[in-house]
């Protein structure tokens, strides 16, 4: 499954890249892989339902992926980057008391969840395209969609035996700044920071007993990447 997802990830940003150097004309296109490493600045409310123990919250542990984008020149200053991390997987831990009952709570991972969170972002460029630093700021939106969701065995015993879990998609806006610098004609490298808002509600089934609580957090991704122009 892992294999698969990467794939069509590739592929997609390829399938990009053929279909703008078709249509480009003298329109440069750039591609980059590189390495996303995402921290969650986090909130979220209590868990509520039945016999549901107050003061009981999650959190959301930071992770590092791979980076996929294709970015697009549309004049001059002007430029779109699609970018596509590899669905990592982010593990959810209790936030609370120690212990749930005679269970340990706080701390514990009682969650893990698989996501894609695909950002298309229009971006400004300082300086001339020749030169060899860039730097440049964007603006877009960000897709997230939950599509593993796992409930862990610690996860289990604290609700009470076998649960589901359900995370509705988001939509939100995204910014970016960043600098690339060209070492050759063609080649670069390029550091970026971005930041997306997030917001969902986990929603806990353990044999019928819903358990929720809103979840909002902002992915904070620094990029570092490679890239090709062609």
């Amino acid at each position: 499954m892992q294999r698969k997802i990467i794939t069509v990830a590739l592929g997609v940003v390829l399938a990009l890249g053929a279909c703008a150097a078709y249509a480009g004309g003298s329109q440069p296109n750039d591609i980059r892989i590189g390495a996303y490493f995402v921290h969650y600045d986090s909130t979220a409310t209590d868990i509520t339902g039945p016999f549901t123990p107050p003061g009981l919250n999650t959190s959301i542990g930071s992770v590092t992926t791979l980076y996929l984008a294709y970015v697009r020149t549309l004049a001059t200053h002007w430029q779109v980057e699609f970018a596509f991390g590899y669905p990592p997987v982010t593990y959810a831990k209790g936030k609370g008391p120690a212990t749930v009952g005679s269970l340990p709570y706080n701390g514990k991972e009682i969650a893990s969840i698989r996501w894609v969170s695909p950002t298309l972002l229009l971006e400004y460029a300082f300086f001339s395209p020749r030169a060899k630093w860039r730097p440049f700021v964007g603006l877009g939106v960000n897709y997230t969609r939950f599509i593993d969701r796992q409930i862990t065995a610690a996860g289990a015993a604290i609700s009470g035996g076998p649960t589901s879990i359900s995370l509705p998609s988001s939509v939100g806006p995204a910014v970016t700044a960043g600098v690339t610098y060209r070492f050759s004609g063609r080649w670069h490298f390029t550091a970026s920071y971005s930041v997306a808002q997030v917001n969902s509600r986990l929603t806990t089934d353990t044999a019928g007993i819903l358990r929720s609580n809103k979840v909002h957090f902002w992915p904070n991704a620094a990029v570092v990447s490679v890239g090709y122009s062609f």
